[in-house]
């Protein structure tokens, strides 16, 4: 069980002597464990379906890789490696993504080179953290907390700290991001990043920022989080 499927048909040649059965079985294991990975990465989390038929095919080609090289493995590591570079050529993507993607070309490698229990492993134990992970939440309360808000003010209104003292009673942190002129220059845009003490500050925080901007307009949203940020 923890060798290589793969044998050498002559003790006294170097190459490895590539059987049909020993392909297909690699390529289908290598399949199997790519939907098990795209599995684990839609768990709680919001995805596309370019990049789940991405994870379910990737261990597949990258075992092709590795069998046709003969048992090659830098030239295999070279040319798969090749290979994940097309995905992140203009957008580097975010963290887990690029994991992911690692993880589905180890997955392939190892099923490549043969040694199916072991990829099954490897596919096992760290899609079993990533699972918890999810479960666990790791991460998510600070996330949800975090806003944008959008405060609109007269032009002849000093706003430099107005709002200072409202933004410190609902929240732990802000930051002035932006400052903009809008309506032909009568009125600014000022633009805070804030993480809310908790989530029912949400409407208190409007109503005491709309006595201080003369009732003009207030937007508190979610905060855009830059898809080119890892």
């Amino acid at each position: 069980m923890l060798e290589s499927i793969f044998s050498t048909a002559d003790a006294t040649t170097a190459s490895t002597q590539l059987m049909l059965t020993p392909f297909l079985v690699g390529v289908a294991a290598a399949l199997a464990l790519g939907v098990a990975l795209a599995a684990i990465y839609c768990f709680r989390s919001r995805f596309t379906k370019s990049f789940v038929v991405t994870l379910v095919t990737l261990p597949a080609i990258v075992a092709v890789v590795i069998m046709m090289v003969n048992g090659n493995l830098g030239a295999g590591v070279a040319v798969a490696g090749a290979f994940s570079l097309v995905r992140f050529r203009s957008v580097p993507g975010q963290a887990r993504d690029i994991a992911f993607i690692f993880l589905a070309m180890a997955v392939g490698l190892v099923c490549g080179m043969g040694y199916l229990l072991h990829a099954t492993l490897v596919c096992g134990i760290i899609g079993g953290v990533n699972l918890v992970l999810q479960l666990a939440n790791v991460g998510g309360p600070a996330a949800r907390l975090d806003r944008t808000v959008r405060i609109t003010v007269p032009e002849d209104l000093d706003f430099v700290g107005l709002f200072d003292e409202v933004l410190d009673a609902h929240a732990t942190s802000h930051e002035l991001v932006s400052v903009k002129t809008t309506s032909m220059g009568s009125l600014y845009r000022l633009v805070y990043n804030v993480q809310l003490r908790s989530a029912d500050r949400a409407r208190r925080l409007i109503d005491d920022l709309r006595c201080r901007n003369g009732n003009l307009e207030v937007a508190l949203t979610y905060q855009e989080a830059s898809t080119d940020e890892l």
